[in-house]
């Protein structure tokens, strides 16, 4: 069959107006209109797969990408695999972020799921995905699904799948899922049915009590909540409203947020990427902090399931923001297993072993760290570099922004209270274990062969020595499960190299240690930690040839 001939079978099938058109637009431009002919192209080189957080891509008709008909075929797929393990007639709990089509996808999958005869229950609204992640396992469901693409580009849209206890799929059921996807039949032909009901507030007012709960903001006197000045940003996404009630809840006082930012907009005007980690996306963030002198900055990503803070004018890395969080429930003895992915930095194993509690290195992604620990150290806290925490597992079983960001103010007030920062307590982590310098190298392309090729170079001709030290090189593709990923590593020194799961780039994550004598001496040692990671990133570019 012709690409021609399997787009117009797709158009034929597709369930939707709009999208049909769309391809059958293309179809017939595509004889004369060689971008025409590239565009059908790319929509038909094969289906989305399900990686690092589930189904994510561009809004556009054809197996490529976001649409009604994927969608279709998607929900169709997970409800065939659920009944086939016995879970017909149990419950499936839906919600959605403020996207472009992420309510029609939502009701699209309620209502496949729902003539598959299951009992779907959608969430009222836009809400935070670790909401999401609670109503799962606070109602009893047997799977949930987020319509969310996170931080992506506007253009984007994704889809991801949580199982009875309230995490992301992970090997072998994601395959299974995906196996099933595949066996759907026509878009067109799956059978639809609006007997599903919509949810009340109460399942976020329950979500808002279980996070105040699980951090115990009395710990913290009262004056040092309400005297905490705290600028916020929601990066045009769905976690305003929630934030503010656990943060009232708690007992602070009014946040100062971002007007321009405040309320989602799919769009996200403001930010030429709505993810807290690229240069200039948090920019309005610091000018209100700078203008309402706040102790702490904190901004979300457009789903709420990130945050990235700001302290002293500087932001913070994702490592040095699980550190603290670590360090602070340590010191409140909160007991169990710490764990963290293999690329996020490795100070958190030296303040466990400190404490005398558990920690665990996982693979990338949440869906692995949030399974960490054991029915004697159960998981208490988990972290990734990329600004995700699990600081209340207990309530949202998946990475958490609203938590997170309620345990940093509680933190910060604390610091504040005896005159001391964020920034400051860094130091005296520095000053006890050294100085954990982190960072990447990472690259973005639009040809993923860059990639593979690029892997394939470091894995055939590793380099013998980083920062003229020798490393170490273990090939994680052979670790339990796999991982697509190199580390080199050596004495104060560590790098991981892996595809983006969730983007079209090749990240090198870098760590080194640099030993800090005195308090005096952690401004070298941070000057000589910066050194020696623009170090690292000249010698892996060059390693990976990029």
């Amino acid at each position: 069959m012709t690409l021609l001939d399997t787009a117009r079978a797709w158009a034929a099938d597709d369930p939707h107006a709009g999208d049909r058109a769309e391809v059958e637009a293309l179809v017939a431009a595509a004889d004369l209109d060689p971008g025409a002919a590239a565009e059908l192209a790319r929509r038909f080189t094969g289906p989305l797969t399900f990686g690092t957080a589930g189904l994510r891509g561009p809004l556009r008709a054809g197996p490529a990408g976001m649409n009604a008909a994927v969608v279709t075929r998607a929900a169709s797929g997970l409800g065939s695999w659920l009944a086939a393990a016995g879970h017909t007639g149990a419950g499936v709990v839906i919600g959605y972020d403020a996207r472009h089509r992420s309510a029609e996808f939502a009701h699209t999958s309620a209502a496949v799921l729902s003539a598959a005869g299951f009992a779907v229950q959608v969430l009222p609204r836009p809400l935070p995905t670790p909401v999401l992640s609670f109503a799962v396992r606070h109602l009893g469901a047997v799977a949930g699904v987020m319509v969310t693409a996170s931080h992506n580009p506007p253009q984007d849209n994704g889809y991801k799948v949580y199982l009875g206890d309230g995490a992301q799929l992970v090997p072998p059921a994601d395959r299974q899922v995906e196996a099933a996807i595949a066996a759907v039949g026509p878009a067109r032909e799956v059978p639809l049915s609006d007997d599903w009901r919509t949810l009340g507030d109460d399942v976020e007012t329950d979500y808002v009590a279980g996070v105040v709960d699980a951090l115990q903001p009395g710990r913290v006197p009262l004056a040092a909540r309400q005297g905490l000045r705290v600028a916020y940003t929601a990066m045009h996404g769905v976690g305003s409203a929630t934030t503010r009630r656990v943060f009232e809840a708690a007992g602070f006082a009014p946040l100062h947020a971002v007007a321009q930012q405040d309320r989602p907009d799919p769009d996200f005007p403001t930010v030429a990427f709505p993810n807290p980690e690229e240069p200039g996306a948090v920019d309005l963030l610091v000018d209100l902090a700078v203008q309402a002198g706040a102790h702490v900055a904190i901004a979300e990503d457009p789903d709420a399931d990130r945050c990235s803070v700001v302290c002293d004018g500087r932001q913070l890395t994702g490592d040095e923001v699980g550190v603290l969080l670590a360090d602070w429930l340590l010191r409140r003895g909160v007991q169990g297993t710490y764990a963290r992915s293999l690329v996020s930095g490795s100070l958190l194993g030296a303040l466990a072993r400190a404490h005398g509690v558990p920690a665990a290195e996982t693979p990338t992604g949440f869906k692995w760290i949030i399974r960490a620990g054991s029915a004697q150290a159960p998981l208490v806290f988990g972290y990734e570099e990329a600004l995700g925490y699990a600081v209340t597992p207990s309530v949202a079983h998946d990475k958490d922004g609203v938590s997170a960001a309620l345990a940093v103010a509680l933190l910060a007030a604390e610091l504040a209270a005896d005159g001391r920062t964020l920034t400051g307590r860094l130091d005296e982590l520095a000053l006890e274990h050294g100085l954990h310098a982190t960072g990447q190298l990472s690259v973005r392309v639009e040809d993923l062969t860059l990639i593979s090729g690029a892997m394939a170079r470091l894995r055939a001709t590793p380099p013998a020595q980083l920062l003229g030290r020798d490393v170490e090189v273990t090939d994680l593709a052979e670790a339990d499960p796999p991982v697509d990923a190199v580390r080199l590593r050596g004495e104060g020194v560590r790098v991981i190299v892996r595809p983006s799961g969730t983007e079209p780039k090749l990240k090198a994550y870098l760590e080194t240690v640099v030993p800090v004598p005195d308090a005096a001496g952690v401004p070298a040692a941070r000057e000589q930690g910066a050194d020696q990671l623009d170090r690292l990133r000249t010698e892996m570019s060059a390693a990976l040839g990029l």
